[in-house]
């Protein structure tokens, strides 16, 4: 094949790829959002940082983890600094560097959504495939976040 050509087929796969992708988001977020007033980028930095000791993050490594750019971060924490869900704090060994810190608030709201989290997992993916479905995508999905991208 070509380099930068993709097949019909290739497309079709794709396409459904970014498909299934959105449509999961979109129902995981109506599920957060109605329940617990939480947007699922919110849901995924609390994630984060609920899962390091302190509960806290310099921000580029937050960024890294959630898959957003320094300034969409930026953004996203500034809201959820005034909802009261993170702090900022500063680096003792960095002036210019910032950690995003998990509030009592914020670990609190990590509780009472994850279950519905869990929950919406559970029943816009796991419950659809089989056990040889699970490890085929595991195995796929493996491949396709692994750093090394072939030249």
């Amino acid at each position: 094949m070509t380099s930068g050509t993709l097949s019909a087929a290739e497309l079709v796969v794709w396409r459904t790829m970014l498909r299934a992708q959105a449509r999961i988001s979109r129902r995981l977020q109506a599920d957060l959002l109605a329940r617990h007033g939480l947007a699922l980028g919110a849901y995924d930095v609390l994630t984060h940082l609920g899962e390091v000791p302190g509960g806290r993050l310099r921000m580029n490594d937050l960024a890294d983890r959630v898959l957003l750019s320094r300034s969409g971060l930026t953004r996203l924490v500034d809201r959820m600094q005034r909802d009261g869900l993170v702090s900022r704090q500063s680096c003792a060994d960095d002036a210019r560097g910032l950690y995003a810190v998990l509030t009592a608030a914020g670990r609190d709201l990590l509780a009472a959504a994850t279950p519905t989290y869990r929950q919406g997992v559970q029943d816009y993916v796991l419950s659809r495939l089989d056990e040889s479905d699970l490890r085929a995508l595991g195995h796929i999905l493996d491949k396709l976040a692994d750093e090394k991208i072939p030249a």
